[in-house]
């Protein structure tokens, strides 16, 4: 009977401790060759997506708190693109078309959005949010 009680305590410890992550969600789609994606959820209910065609992008998406959201897709060739949420229900989308991209998107607090688009040559791109309720959208057009 005791070893049925440890059994199951410590089967409770294991279950509860896996919880966080398994509310988490992420989506990689990639084409092409040498591209990267990775990231760190912690948390519960963040959403991560990354879709990327072309040759040699990164993107990294990391999450800290509940119901963030991170989006990135990239079209081309070497580009780079970050979120970093630390809070509540951020929302982040980064979507390059072209080459030698690089965009960085953080965000810290609460129910801040960032939407950006980088199309061309060569764009760079740094966000940095504090507090809540922010909204920002960038275009960005470059040769």
């Amino acid at each position: 009977m005791k070893r049925t009680i440890i059994t199951t305590a410590i089967a409770a410890l294991i279950a509860v401790s896996a919880m966080p992550t398994m509310a988490n969600d992420v989506f990689i789609n990639q084409y092409g060759f040498s591209q990267s994606a990775g990231g760190s959820q912690t948390g519960w209910y963040n959403r991560l997506g990354v879709q990327q065609r072309g040759n040699w992008n990164t993107a990294t998406g990391r999450q800290t708190g509940d119901r963030n959201i991170g989006a990135i897709g990239q079209q081309g060739n070497y580009n780079r693109a970050e979120t970093i949420q630390r809070g509540n229900r951020n929302a982040a989308g980064i979507g390059q078309f072209g080459d030698n991209h690089n965009a960085v998107v953080s965000q810290d607090g609460n129910g801040n959005i960032t939407a950006g688009v980088q199309v061309g040559n060569g764009c760079n791109a740094n966000v940095v949010q504090g507090g809540s309720g922010n909204v920002t959208a960038f275009v960005q057009v470059c040769e």
